[in-house]
């Protein structure tokens, strides 16, 4: 869809919607910025492509609304046309304005059902990541990868390092390799939770007793920020998430080493669980 790109640039200048001139390389929003991240996955890639054919579109239409409403101002005021016409049906109208807006819709659909099959699961995924919500904090399960699991809690402000942003940087990265079908499934133990991660392109609900799937292919390596996005309880604005995207060789050496770091985590896991608990009550 490079051609939509090249439609939706001169409608920036007016709505100020399409500049992905975002932080690609701390993976997180810059202040006063408009429009969103910068794609860092395909599936992200196409849903701006067809967020710029939309804007595209509804710009389209709103200028011909505009310009038909002010030729009705001017054409069909008391003054201009003092007999109204009483006519009440005109059936090529009545055609024409039902089948634009079908076929306008049709031209949305189309891409829209390709792009939801698209990012809907991955056939050829490499390893798979599960990400559970809990109130309030994520942990993480790496299965392929001798079932290796922990949290990942917010850091207080005495607790950041500089360089960290303040509600968005987690104790805990979850790390992934660049150029990788990563399979994700998203669940959670509690209530609804939402793992979204902008410059990915990946919004999906956690419910618990059931598994949702995506997949993501990480094209640059970096860290990214994202949070979650249901209302999930009083704490819900304190439950970030962190990605590390590295090489592919330095993902195998964090393995080594978080192997080591988490090999006790079930049971700490499950004092977080219980404290985490008592603070909702």
């Amino acid at each position: 869809m490079t051609a939509w790109r090249i439609l939706a640039a001169p409608t920036a200048l007016f709505g100020g919607l399409v500049a992905a001139s975002a932080q690609a390389a701390g993976g997180l929003a810059e202040p006063w910025q408009l429009g969103m991240q910068a794609a860092v996955t395909p599936v992200a890639e196409q849903l701006h492509d067809f967020h710029n054919m939309l804007l595209v579109i509804i710009f389209v239409i709103a200028i011909f609304v505009t310009v038909l409403l002010v030729y009705c101002f001017v054409r069909f005021n008391e003054k201009a046309n003092p007999t109204p016409s009483k006519t009440s049906h005109n059936t090529l109208l009545e055609v024409v304005w039902t089948v634009i807006p079908i076929i306008i819709l049709v031209v949305i659909a189309v891409p829209s059902f390709k792009l939801l099959y698209f990012a809907d699961r991955t056939v050829d995924a490499e390893m798979t990541i599960k990400a559970i919500g809990h109130q309030w904090y994520w942990s993480y399960e790496y299965p392929d990868h001798d079932e290796l699991t922990f949290d990942a809690t917010m850091l207080e402000d005495a607790e950041l390092k500089d360089g960290q942003p303040r509600l968005l940087a987690t104790d805990n990265a979850v790390v992934m390799p660049v150029d990788t079908n990563v399979r994700l499934l998203i669940t959670a133990d509690d209530v609804i939770h939402s793992w979204a991660m902008p410059a990915f392109g990946v919004k999906l609900d956690g419910v618990p007793g059931r598994v949702n799937e995506t997949w993501v292919r990480v094209e640059k390596e970096g860290i990214y920020y994202g949070m979650c996005s249901e209302l999930c309880g009083t704490l819900h604005g304190f439950m970030p998430i962190m990605v590390k995207v590295v090489s592919k060789q330095a993902f195998a050496a964090w393995l080594v080493k978080a192997k080591e770091e988490f090999a006790d985590n079930g049971a700490r896991a499950g004092v977080k669980l219980a404290d985490s608990r008592s603070m909702a009550k």
